[in-house]
């Protein structure tokens, strides 16, 4: 077996902005596996400044485990628990591979287009008339779940984008989740969340910074409405420290990127951890490409959730791989009449 990587820059259509800034491109890398003439894919969704494996040494770990590839999927996996993206793009690749079709990782009623899978649509931060746009673009489409990112912009015009909204739609006709990507501080945080709980929202995501485990353990025992963890699980390797980490906070739901936690496998492990102590939870693309968002909605499928989940479309960037993924009317679907674009190496 052969192994070798490449590195790609996704350019933004428009600059994209969260709490932590605004982004106009994304760095991934591609690792393609080559043996008896077959050939896999697989993305390593890095994202500089949040991701764990964000470090001088990556490149470096890149090129080591593809010039270990014959260690296999198993080693590689236990010796790069400290690079979860590359534990993904690793697994994506193998199981591309293996697979009859490389892009059909997980056959299911998914991919033959008989099915499709819930999914929140996206509101990025902004202007309040950029994010009003985008709102009532969310509901044109057929969106019964939006998510806004919050904590970038003056708190009262977010309070009254979100006036906006439920003086339109019930809470039973939208769904609304907020996620503030740590913005608060934590003396803040419990009266911002009681301001916000007046609209009857879902969730809100990581309400202040990771690491500050007491603080955050009390604001889930007080807040009026749940709360989902989401940068906080970044850089919890082991299981045991992921089991730890629920029992001390005990939070309402946990989101649950394959990217940033060790892919596939690292998520089934924290999906384990919160069923036995009753968490909820979600699945949530981390701005990959296709490449990354194909499998990562593939297997998502497979975990039969009826919750609207965190896919993104792809359509953020002007350089993304074209493919059969599609949303239609707030669902995100393998249109199988579609072909993949033949992605540079796996020709």
């Amino acid at each position: 077996m052969k192994a070798s990587y490449q590195k790609y820059l996704l350019e933004f259509k428009r600059p994209s902005g969260t709490s932590r800034g605004i982004m106009t491109e994304k760095e991934t890398w591609f690792i393609i596996l080559e043996e008896n003439g077959k050939k896999g894919i697989g993305e390593c969704g890095i994202l500089r400044g949040l991701s764990a494996d964000d470090r001088e040494d990556y490149e470096e770990k890149l090129k080591w485990a593809c010039d270990n590839i014959h260690l296999g999927e198993t080693e590689l996996w236990n010796a790069l628990l400290e690079f979860p993206s590359i534990q993904f793009g690793l697994e994506m690749a193998f199981l591309s591979l293996k697979s009859e079709n490389p892009y059909i990782l997980f056959p299911s009623d998914f991919t033959k287009n008989t099915s499709s899978i819930p999914i929140n649509g996206l509101v990025w931060m902004g202007e309040a008339a950029f994010m009003k746009q985008q709102i009532e673009e969310k509901l044109a489409d057929g969106f019964n779940c939006i998510k806004l990112k919050i904590g970038a912009i003056d708190f009262n015009k977010e309070l009254e984008l979100l006036q906006y909204i439920r003086s339109h739609f019930s809470p039973e006709e939208i769904e609304i989740r907020v996620d503030a990507n740590g913005a608060f501080s934590s003396i803040e945080a419990l009266d911002k969340l009681n301001q916000l709980n007046q609209f009857q929202l879902h969730s809100i995501e990581q309400p202040i910074k990771k690491g500050h485990i007491s603080e955050m353990a009390e604001l889930c025992k007080q807040t009026p409405f749940p709360i989902a963890l989401d940068e906080e699980l970044i850089g919890v390797f082991s299981f045991e420290e992921k089991e730890k980490l629920l029992q001390e906070i005990q939070p309402q739901y946990i989101i649950l990127k394959p990217s940033f936690i060790g892919g596939f496998r690292g998520t089934q492990e924290w999906i384990t951890l919160a069923e036995k102590h009753n968490i909820g939870w979600w699945i949530t693309s981390a701005l990959e490409s296709n490449i990354g968002l194909n499998a990562i909605a593939q297997w998502t499928f497979t975990l039969n959730s009826d919750m609207p989940q965190g896919l993104g479309t792809g359509a953020l960037y002007t350089n993304n791989i074209d493919c059969p993924l599609e949303v239609k009317n707030g669902k995100l679907w393998y249109n199988s009449s579609k072909n993949w674009e033949r992605f540079k190496g796996t020709e």
